[in-house]
């Protein structure tokens, strides 16, 4: 008996008293499917082994729940705005707003009460804020959407429909249902199995358990600890690795044991992107921390108004936080799936974007991605190299009966059969006059497959197909002139030459054996393959497809080295490889890979780029050592022995025809199986991280060089550079101007090279050119102090005046032209960062970008001749002022050009 009691799951307490009682009347429902025969199990959840009444499936719903897991609680609109409100930049804003409010309200004299600063920082948080929450609206909606063009069935029997059994998507499914498992299938909902031949699951995504563990359809004797343990059971999430087996749905959904857990998981954790970003903008955060108390003490030491001080250090905060950075990322995130989605590339993960666009070493399976995937039969030979209809008759008995692992060579047999019928070659009906008894299931190990079928006279016979090699290791005899004659060493010699024949013109083989066994047997195992009698040969032909050279000469010219890791034999691959241009100095065989150590492997891996007869186990290994050596390396693949190697990989690539397992296993999903499309998802990762990457450089080192100006003239200027204000109106205005970035050209030679995220490149950059900016505001404060002011002043110099409004106009002089310099500088850098290049001839921005910063400038330039600037204390300037404007910013770019070659020589790199 079952012990129930050691069956109880630890609830989710966080979901409520309702929520317990519903799991524990679950668990309940999972133990007496588990002990139920199978007419009570039938009975109680109204269905048969024809399936659930298709009239019955909308009742079976609204009574167990819709076969949807709930990936926790969706936010409220309230949490989503918190969150896109609330982080360390727009905090900082927060603080600025409640000393502003203080200082420039609450605190000063009735009736001379100012809200104009604490009004443009609220619309300064409203704009950050309001930005980043609809694009992360936009982009999880968008993920979503692309998602969902991704399905993933099962096949279901139900009765009273048109067709009795079909596929499905899993989310259609109910309780009740009666599903079909086969290797290479998830388990859609969790199942009691009634009927099962060799069935093995992995079960590992809910217990950690690297093997896969049996599972059948008897009665259950002895106590289990667990509901994963029971052998009759078989749980969603889990995938079937060889077998095939029937079962009925009895919990769906959030009733699942994966959706218990689901419920139960925290929040995931962060990626190396994201922690990439926040490390940066902690980084800036720590930066502006230490300099905002420099700025004011020197500012307090200096005027003597610690107030004022405090309220200009904060503002010199503000300008140098980049409150758009979370916004900024989104957005390009968000734009580079969509791009990729108009690509046949879909992206699970957004995040996934860069890791795609850095990989530097692609593995993949060469059937599909570099043949053209239609296999066709191209010989059914004897054992002597004669065309033979024997070999090609139980080739198609065997295909047609199993119900295992479905693969291309399957279809390719029965088409070439039907051929043979519809040519008069072969009569018709032959799977008409035979009998299923049995089948042995396909599985990786044995690399075969076998069925039991018997005639019309009760004859039976084992028909088996598989591998050369494993072929031969279970036939001892072989079919000659319609006789069985011992299988001598100097024969299988001559099959081995015959196969490896037509391995060398790249062909497929596949052995075809038989044996007479008894009908009385029972059951029919993997033990029955053994004293069996070899017919012959079948040989495929997977041609490979015309854009596979061309896309893999383009992958390597943009730094992706591209590895084959296939299953198949050494001597097919090597043809394939030939004819798409794949240098192969040596194939390594699986059994090599298998034998050598992780240090040995992870050299081996460095300088072979062609392993062949590879193991699930051994494709893992081999992705684990390249990630060892420090590559970027990405999987693509489509079965289910793929799958272990796509979670090694940093990025796993699937397509949308792939068993279940694989592509829930993929972090990219392509709409077609081909490298051409996966090229272009490499590039539009690359543009996607070079346009974030502009932004963070630029922001760095534009906020690097105002401490410069902003301490320096703190310390020698007897009045403030630039009110905070007037700071934080500029910050505003260009971080507006960024946000076109993410629809920024990127130029082509940048593409040809796989990016990775490099903090110490950033902190470099910062040094480098942020003070090429502070050279000209230095050049800036000295024309204003010495030439433009005193020419509107009396000739005077500040210290010389007495006269406050007088003054106060120097003042106000002096701020103007440092606010259009600053904007002029801060803009134009975008377009000396963004490019290596020479900005404006070798290399253009997109036409958002310029059209933005041209308006950023336009309006910044005209607000000091505008009522508004002079409300925020800026004033008109004079024509003089112009000429020494123009000046500045042509010899600001010429030294920031300067700057960037030196950069480049010296660490290889701008961007």
């Amino acid at each position: 008996m079952i012990n129930q009691s050691a069956l109880t799951v630890q609830p989710n307490t966080r979901s409520g008293t309702a929520a317990d009682h519903r799991r524990m009347a679950v668990e309940e429902r999972m133990v007496f499917a588990a002990r139920a025969d199978v007419p009570k199990l039938f009975e109680k959840f109204s269905t048969s082994e024809l399936g659930v009444h298709v009239n019955a499936v909308e009742d079976a719903r609204e009574r167990f729940g819709a076969n949807v897991v709930t990936r926790g609680d969706r936010d409220s609109l309230a949490k989503r705005l918190v969150s896109a409100f609330i982080n360390p930049f727009t905090g900082i804003l927060i603080f600025l707003g409640v000393v502003s409010l203080f200082t420039d309200v609450i605190l000063a004299e009735p009736g001379s009460g100012d809200f104009t600063k604490v009004v443009i920082i609220a619309v300064m948080f409203l704009i950050s804020g309001l930005l980043r929450f609809v694009q992360e609206m936009r982009s999880g909606n968008a993920a979503e959407n692309l998602l969902k063009m991704i399905t993933t069935t099962a096949l279901v029997s139900r009765r009273g429909a048109d067709q009795p059994e079909r596929e499905i998507d899993i989310e259609d499914i109910v309780v009740g249902d009666i599903v079909r498992l086969a290797a290479g299938d998830m388990v859609p909902a969790d199942m009691r199995i009634f009927s099962a031949k060799d069935l093995f699951v992995s079960q590992s995504a809910l217990t950690g358990e690297s093997i896969a563990v049996e599972k059948i359809a008897g009665s259950i004797e002895p106590p289990y600890d667990t509901l994963t343990e029971v052998p009759d059971l078989a749980f969603m999430g889990t995938t079937v690795v060889s077998g095939s087996a029937s079962g009925v749905v009895v919990a769906t959904g959030d009733d699942t044991l994966f959706g218990s857990m689901s419920q139960a998981i925290e929040e995931p954790v962060q990626t190396g992107f994201e922690k990439g970003v926040n490390s940066v903008s902690w980084l800036l955060i720590r930066f502006m921390a230490i300099m905002v108390p420099v700025v004011f003490i020197i500012n307090g030491v200096t005027k003597g108004d610690w107030v004022a001080a405090l309220t200009f250090a904060i503002s010199v905060g503000v300008g140098l936080t980049p409150e758009m950075l979370p916004t900024i990322i989104t957005v390009c995130l968000a734009k580079g799936a969509t791009s990729m989605s108009k690509k046949k590339v879909i992206m699970k993960n957004l995040n996934s974007i860069q890791n795609l666009g850095s990989m530097d070493v692609l593995c993949t399976d060469k059937t599909g991605t570099l043949t053209q995937d239609k296999v066709v039969l191209e010989y059914h030979l004897d054992v002597d190299g004669e065309k033979s209809d024997r070999v090609l008759r139980h080739a198609y008995l065997n295909s047609h009966f199993q119900t295992g692992l479905r693969n291309l060579m399957d279809s390719a047999i029965i088409s070439s059969l039907e051929e043979a019928q519809a040519d008069g070659t072969i009569s018709m009906g032959l799977a008409e006059h035979v009998l299923k008894v049995d089948e042995i299931p396909f599985d990786f190990e044995r690399r075969r497959m076998s069925v039991v079928v018997a005639d019309r006279h009760g004859a039976t016979q084992i028909i088996t197909k598989g591998a050369v090699e494993e072929m031969i290791s279970i036939c001892d005899f072989v079919e000659r002139d319609g006789h069985a004659v011992e299988l001598t060493d100097e024969i299988k010699r001559s099959v081995l030459k015959k196969a490896d024949e037509l391995n060398e013109d790249g062909m497929r083989v596949v052995v075809v054996a038989r044996k007479d066994v008894s009908n009385d047997t029972a059951d029919f195992g993997v033990r029955d393959e053994r004293g069996m009698t070899l017919l012959g040969y079948l040989a495929f032909l997977d041609p490979p497809k015309p854009s596979a050279a061309t896309a893999i000469e383009t992958l390597n010219r943009h730094g992706v080295d591209v590895k084959i890791l296939t299953g198949d034999n050494d001597k097919v691959t090597r043809t394939i490889c030939r004819q798409v241009n794949i240098p192969v100095k040596r194939i390594v065989l699986g059994s090599e890979v298998e034998a050598m150590s992780e240090r040995k492997l992870a050299s081996v891996v460095r300088e072979h780029n062609v392993f062949a007869k590879l193991s699930p186990k051994q494709k893992s290994r081999v992705v684990s050592a390249l990630r060892e050596n420090g590559s970027n390396v990405g999987y693509m693949g489509d079965g289910i022995n793929d799958a272990a190697a796509m979670q090694a990989a940093d990025i796993g690539i699937s397509v949308d025809t792939a068993v279940d397992v694989a592509k829930e296993s993929a972090d990219v999903i392509l709409l077609e199986k081909d490298l051409t499309v996966l090229e272009s998802g490499i590039i539009e990762g690359r543009k996607t991280y070079a346009n974030m990457i502009k932004y963070i450089k630029m922001t760095a080192s534009s906020n690097f060089g105002n401490v410069f100006s902003v301490l320096l003239a703190s310390a020698f200027l007897p009045f403030e550079p630039m009110v905070g204000l007037q700071l934080i109106l500029l910050n505003l205005i260009y971080d507006l101007s960024c946000t076109a970035i993410p629809w920024d050209n990127v130029d082509s030679d940048y593409l040809l090279v796989p990016r990775r995220w490099n903090a110490s490149s950033i902190g470099r950059f910062m040094l480098w050119i942020g003070p090429t900016s502070s050279v000209f505001d230095i050049t800036t404060y000295l024309l204003m102090y010495f030439v433009v002011c005193p020419a509107l002043t009396g000739g005077r110099l500040f210290g010389d005046i007495t006269d406050p409004a007088l003054a106060a106009t120097y003042i106000a002089l002096f701020q103007s032209g440092w606010f259009i310099e600053s904007m002029w500088t801060q803009t134009l850098v975008i377009h000396m960062i963004r490019t290596p290049r020479i900005p404006f001839i070798q290399s253009r921005a997109a036409a958002p970008l310029t059209l933005l910063t041209v308006v950023g400038i336009s309006v910044l330039t005209a607000i000091p001749f505008t009522p508004f600037g002079a409300g925020i204390g800026l004033t008109s300037l004079p024509f003089i002022y112009f000429p020494g404007l123009i000046v500045t910013v042509m010899l600001y770019m010429g030294l920031a050009q300067i700057a960037k070659r030196h950069f480049i020589a010296r660490y290889g790199e701008l961007l």
